[in-house]
């Protein structure tokens, strides 16, 4: 336990692991957008888009337990005492922010909601304040917050290049409410995977968070029938883009500081942009959204500028 905890706590690795987690969910954005397509869901399929990201996250979860179970050769089981606390992780980091996520990005482009995206590390950090008393705000976190939020802030004033204008709740705004479930989920991670397998808090994160999904796009009428092996292949990979990143974060959260990790989610926006001018060939090369990238790296790297302190780790405040 001991090797483990000092090798995800070593800079080189929590940079590596973390980084690929952004890519990982970076990529999300364009194979959400290309998802609605191969499964035919529209605009006004809410329940569509739910039950879409419930198989998703379902497929996720089974994927961890089974592999978690298999390297452990026993199936792996959360302690009873955890149990509450995993289901609420699962409604606030699966049920709640893919709800908002799949809803809101088929009301706004791929670029535009990955950068929104950058408002849960914002959140994340200032909760993390008044939660963690080894993790408080200081100057060069809140100037790095500022500057990285001001990126989020720039690409919203006018909407970016061809893409429609201006603030929609459904859209913009839902992106944003699930990076604040995201940000609160950091919070109950921490606390719950302290005393858990990793593999198995991010497992039944998963698959419970699916589930409930899956029952209320089912509850609302959705159904997916003839689907081709593109869409078959989109949905595994992005069953397995979400077992690797999540079980990757689970354990860095474990073993760090929560405001050293969530910084990093200043990442996903630019791999998210990145990968859906490449995937889905929307504008990215304007000014105004690649200053907005420019704010939200500097902000990272502002943020991590900073000595660590003597307590790596601490209770709550």
């Amino acid at each position: 336990m001991e090797r483990t905890a000092s090798f995800f706590q070593k800079n080189t690795v929590i940079l590596l692991c973390a980084t690929l987690c952004c890519v990982l969910w970076g990529s999300a954005y364009p194979c959400v957008k290309i998802g609605y397509e191969l499964f035919s869901i529209t605009e006004a399929d809410t329940f569509g888009k739910i039950l879409f990201a419930g198989y998703r996250f379902v497929l996720a979860g089974v994927i961890v337990i089974f592999f978690a179970s298999i390297f452990q050769k026993k199936l792996i089981l959360p302690k009873r005492k955890n149990w509450g606390g995993i289901v609420l992780l699962s409604v606030f980091q699966t049920s709640l922010q893919y709800m908002f996520f799949y809803i809101g990005m088929s009301y706004t482009s791929g670029v535009k909601g990955a950068i929104l995206n950058s408002f849960g590390t914002f959140i994340a950090v200032i909760l993390a304040h008044f939660f963690y008393r080894n993790d408080r705000l200081n100057w060069s976190k809140g100037i790095g917050c500022i500057i990285g939020m001001a990126g989020v802030v720039l690409v919203n004033l006018n909407g970016v290049s061809d893409l429609q204008g201006g603030f929609r709740f459904l859209g913009e705004g839902f992106v944003i409410l699930a990076a604040a479930s995201f940000a609160v989920s950091f919070l109950i991670s921490k606390k719950v995977s302290a005393g858990e397998d990793s593999a198995a808090v991010t497992g039944y994160n998963l698959a419970i968070g699916g589930l409930i999904l899956v029952l209320i796009g089912k509850a609302g009428g959705a159904s997916f029938s003839d689907l081709s092996m593109k869409a078959v292949l989109l949905l595994l990979y992005m069953a397995v883009l979400s077992s690797a990143a999540f079980s990757l974060w689970t354990i860095l959260l474990k073993y760090n500081r929560m405001g050293k990790i969530s910084v990093y989610n200043f990442l996903v926006p630019v791999f998210g942009a990145l990968l859906s001018a490449v995937f889905l060939g929307e504008e990215i090369f304007s000014v105004k959204s690649i200053s907005a990238l420019v704010l939200v790296c500097a902000g990272i790297y502002i943020v991590n500028c900073q000595k660590e302190p003597a307590e790596e780790l601490g209770g709550n405040g």
